[in-house]
């Protein structure tokens, strides 16, 4: 079993029961139990565990979006990367939409405290993350995706319509030179949508993958996008393309450092 798949095993064993055992995940999964502690050190270090005596739990504030931290684990580090380089970003916006998706959860995660911008997004996991900082945080409400914890529909769209935005952090599932932006669904797309129709600037967070690719849904063109924050496995003649394009691709280098602290919640220093 490779170790991403382990991983998200791990993860699901304490979606289910919050609490998971080193011997008896070993025994399940096949393996020693020095690789599941291994596996439950990187997941804590991610921020998706707290390890015990013998195995681990859920962090209490985050062990309602297990399933997102899931998919999180795919480029885990390039996208913490990206996130940190993106929250450097929007110094001086004062109202900013954050969308979907685990990239822009390291974004949010790393926006600088000095920083006082009223946030908006889509995003209940994002919400949950930045409503514990002396933020305004605003979700625009509306019908839950139930696996992405994402707000759509029309009471989303409507929320959306009230905004003004100096800037938008956004993912994507895709992006290139001749579709622009793609998502996989209409309803996750026709959120952004709103969002870009209302922003200033858009910036654009996607790890390599998603360079060079497109999904069916076409949120926006490429001219739409002012930056976009990727690292080194992107493509670089679909970066080239981009460029030529008029966007501003900045590309992470796997061994930047960084500058920022990611959020601390409180309540887990405290041991509670």
């Amino acid at each position: 079993m490779r170790a991403a798949d382990r991983r998200h095993a791990i993860l699901a064993r304490v979606a289910d029961e919050q609490t998971i055992h080193v011997a008896e995940l070993a025994r399940e999964l096949g393996c020693s139990e020095m690789t599941i502690r291994r596996d439950i050190r990187r997941l804590e270090r991610d921020g998706f565990l707290r390890q015990t005596y013998g195995g681990a739990t859920a962090h209490l504030t985050r062990s309602f979006d297990i399933s997102f931290n899931a998919r999180a684990l795919l480029a885990a580090r390039e996208k913490r990367l990206i996130g940190m380089r993106a929250a450097g970003l929007v110094e001086g916006a004062r109202v900013i939409f954050v969308g979907i998706g685990s990239t822009t959860e390291q974004f949010a995660q790393y926006l600088p405290a000095r920083l006082d911008p009223a946030v908006v997004t889509a995003s209940l996991p994002i919400a949950s993350l930045l409503g514990t900082r002396p933020l305004r945080v605003m979700a625009v409400g509306g019908a839950v995706l139930r696996d992405e914890l994402t707000c759509v529909g029309p009471v989303a769209i409507g929320t959306l319509a009230q905004y003004r935005f100096d800037a938008a952090v956004i993912g994507a599932a895709g992006i290139s030179e001749r579709w622009g932006i793609t998502e996989l669904t209409e309803e996750e797309a026709a959120v952004q949508r709103a969002a870009l129709d209302r922003t200033e600037r858009v910036i654009v967070i996607a790890d390599g993958s998603k360079v060079g690719t497109a999904t069916p849904i076409v949120v926006a063109p490429a001219s739409r996008v002012a930056t976009l924050v990727t690292d080194p496995s992107a493509p670089s003649d679909e970066v080239g393309r981009l460029r030529a394009a008029g966007v501003e691709v900045l590309v992470v280098e796997r061994a930047a450092p960084s500058r920022v602290e990611p959020i601390k919640d409180a309540r887990l220093a405290a041991g509670a």
